[in-house]
């Protein structure tokens, strides 16, 4: 049964338009395509697909879930009114892509910004039939993910339904080179293979929507990985999304517990995974596993990539999991990032504090001193003081700055009694 969503959501002719939602079916290549048509905002039609390799067509499904999830955060970026699909779509989801806009705001936006409306049908029913019920995960060959597998296959029997029988691995994200995508995915069907797991290449063009890099991290993420999962539903019934953060430490981010379970359908479930754990503990549970450690992929610059070779060595996200390695003892016994060592002068020219990675860098420090690397771990110590010190400062001449904008508007009381005032202000002064 379909209904048509209350009449605030009408259709006018000021929307994001999301039309011509099809399947195709290539030799090599299946998938769903759609068109996203900007109305508010000057910016050029664009076609938008989920594929995958042929053999895993029967996966797919010709669901609206994707293009909505995929463009509801760019239409509200860049002040879309409305984002109108000529679709039936799950009123759970549609609650919940709300939720996540609301979010983001707060997080990241001024909270006068008006947020689109979503106009669509609903459907009451089961939006797409499975063949059969199976969980997947997210499956980059990184820490996070090899955590999760790890920890999902030690918690969960063999016949549960949301143990991971598949794992995801995405062109069009981090890395846009077909030769050394060919690469990462040898590398990475390694480990699927050694745990039983199906490797299912996943291409997509969804981030060309906002190809901002900065509106990826922030905002985008968790939206990106859940558009494409939802174009597998005819195949999964649930898809986990590794954390890059845990609970002691979760900063407003792109992929977060507070967003990523809200781009769930009633039947199909997006799950944020292993935020108890921290960075450390994560690659405590990798450590004893050779298979892993000998394919470990964490480094972004697919440009270096070789047949033997997936990380620089020499990148923040290398340096810092090979500085967890070297806290438990681990790093010898894995080539994966071609030495076998981080020296103190390589750490102090790489390392680049921010919100998002102070606390990988200092949970390590204790770990590093046990190992007798007190080399690393004054570093460390050294270059978090100097951050937390500027940060203080910053926060103090926003909090002096919020005080100065409060006595400068007593004159006008009627503005200063307003919540938009006082909701502007706090942002101003304790905003990240």
């Amino acid at each position: 049964m379909e209904n048509i969503i209350p009449p605030f959501f009408g259709k006018t002719e000021s929307d994001m338009k999301i039309e011509n939602i099809g399947t195709e079916i290539g030799p090599n290549r299946a998938g769903i395509y759609g068109t996203v048509k900007w109305e508010d905002c000057d910016r050029p039609e664009q076609r938008i697909y989920f594929e995958t390799d042929s053999e895993f067509s029967r996966a797919l499904s010709n669901t609206p879930h994707s293009f909505l999830v995929g463009a509801i955060l760019p239409a509200m970026h860049y002040g879309e009114t409305r984002v109108y699909i000529d679709a039936a779509a799950c009123p759970e989801l549609i609650d919940g892509l709300l939720t996540v806009m609301h979010w983001i705001r707060n997080w990241w936006y001024d909270p006068t910004k008006k947020l689109p409306l979503i106009e669509t049908k609903i459907k009451a029913e089961l939006t797409s039939p499975q063949v059969s019920k199976r969980a997947a995960l997210f499956f980059s060959g990184g820490i996070d993910s090899l955590a999760t597998l790890r920890n999902n296959h030690a918690y969960y029997p063999a016949n549960h339904p949301q143990y991971i029988r598949d794992g995801l691995l995405v062109y069009g994200l981090e890395v846009e080179d077909p030769g050394a995508f060919e690469i990462a995915k040898k590398s990475v069907d390694a480990i699927a293979r050694d745990c039983q797991v199906t490797l299912i290449p996943a291409y997509t063009n969804l981030r060309m929507l906002n190809a901002d890099w900065v509106f990826w991290r922030r905002s985008f993420q968790g939206a990106v990985f859940s558009a494409i999962a939802h174009a597998f539903s005819r195949r999964l019934s649930s898809a986990s999304i590794s954390s890059s953060h845990c609970i002691c430490y979760s900063p407003h981010y792109g992929t977060h517990p507070l967003l990523d379970p809200n781009f769930s359908s009633s039947d199909f479930q997006i799950k944020h995974t292993c935020y108890r754990l921290s960075r450390l503990e994560k690659t405590k549970m990798v450590a004893d596993w050779d298979v892993a450690l000998r394919n470990l992929r964490v480094c972004n610059k697919y440009n270096l990539y070789r047949p033997d070779q997936l990380n620089c060595g020499q990148c923040e996200k290398c340096l810092i999991t090979m500085m967890g390695l070297i806290a438990i003892g681990a790093l010898d016994s894995t080539s994966a990032f071609g030495k076998a060592d981080v020296s103190a002068d390589t750490l102090k020219a790489t390392m680049r504090l921010n919100s998002e990675v102070e606390h990988y860098y200092e949970e390590l420090i204790l770990p590093l001193m046990q190992k007798g690397r007190k080399d690393l771990a004054h570093v460390i110590q050294d270059k978090l003081t100097q951050y937390r010190n500027k940060v203080g400062r910053s926060k103090r001449l926003r909090i002096n700055s919020v005080a100065n904008t409060v006595f400068k508007s007593l004159k006008h009381k009627s503005f200063l009694n307003s919540p938009v005032f006082f909701s502007k202000a706090f942002k101003r002064g304790y905003s990240k």
